[in-house]
């Protein structure tokens, strides 16, 4: 693998500077977060030292060394399959991902996804940080999921929408139909979730353990809000404040309201014709835009399968 190397010489007005705000306006286009990856990693040495330490304090007269790996070469192959594209510039890519339509290669799925897609788009434009396999990949949502996905086209806008997913400030809204009437209007579901030890492709709740998220589990947020009531049914906003796998749809279960045509947590048999998967759409998405610090939302309409059940419900 190729690398650049800088070497970093701290003049007076840097002196009591820590390292990594050092490092992030000195090497070109990139970010805090990545500069704790590549000091993690020891790639970062003050004076032929390696440092380990975000927090040191370099000094005036001190050389600053970084190694920073170049991209790897992308091997998955691209392919012509049309995008929804809901906006695009030289940094980001947003689209809005149909049902059914895998979000990057994996294991005997190696095509016809998103990233084979987004890959002939934007040619040689593409992040690199998550690998080979998931090249701009920023976050993702289920294959039966739609909705909203913003792609990074470099290495240093994928870093500073990490940082936004990390800081938890990024807007992002689904709406879903779920089973059951709600007595309230809205409200949060705050349980840490895991991965489910009988099943690996499932995700289950670990409830708090005397205030502290249990071993195996990460602090899950979901915030939902109820838009339209029909009988055995309700149309909700769910908010995330946080992004695991299949928060939504375990976070719905859990409060015994799962989503319409999601097997995997609900009924097995589905219902109102939603025979390809949940009922749920990434309708908005918001962020600060990594280079020009524009805050930036974007939306769109529910998919035409939702959209058709929900006129069933209404003629009722």
């Amino acid at each position: 693998m190729k690398e650049h190397r800088y070497d970093i010489y701290i003049e007076e007005k840097l002196n009591g500077t820590r390292l990594d705000v050092v490092l992030s306006f000195s090497v070109p286009e990139v970010s805090r977060s990545f500069v704790q990856k590549l000091i993690d990693g020891g790639a970062v040495s003050v004076d032929g030292k390696v440092c380990l330490s975000k927090k040191e304090k370099v000094k005036t007269g001190q050389i600053v060394s970084v190694i920073v790996p170049e991209p790897e070469e992308l091997e998955i192959k691209a392919e012509d399959i049309p995008l929804d594209i809901i906006y695009e510039d030289s940094d980001v890519l947003v689209v809005n991902k149909p049902v059914g339509m895998v979000v990057h290669p994996a294991v005997g799925n190696y095509e016809g996804t998103l990233v084979n897609a987004v890959m002939y788009h934007c040619k040689d434009s593409l992040s690199s940080i998550n690998g080979v396999v998931r090249p701009g990949i920023v976050h993702r949502i289920d294959k039966d999921t739609s909705g909203l996905l913003m792609i990074a086209k470099n290495d240093f806008a994928h870093s500073m929408l990490a940082e936004q997913l990390a800081e938890h400030s990024i807007t992002r809204v689904y709406t879903a139909l779920v089973y059951n009437n709600f007595a309230e209007d809205e409200g949060t579901v705050d349980v840490p979730i895991g991965r489910d030890a009988k099943n690996r492709l499932r995700q289950t709740v670990f409830p708090y353990e005397n205030g502290q998220v249990p071993k195996g589990a990460k602090r899950a947020v979901t915030n939902y809000r109820v838009l339209k009531r029909y009988g055995r049914f309700t149309l909700i906003e769910a908010r995330l404040l946080t992004g695991r796998t299949h928060q939504i749809r375990v976070h719905m279960a859990y409060i015994k309201h799962p989503l319409v045509g999601d097997t995997v947590y609900g009924p097995k048999k589905p219902e109102l014709g939603a025979d390809r998967g949940q009922l749920l759409c990434a309708r908005v998405l918001g962020f600060v835009h990594p280079r020009s610090g524009e805050y930036m939302e974007f939306s769109v309409p529910l998919p035409d399968e939702f959209a058709a059940i929900l006129a069933k419900l209404e003629a009722k």
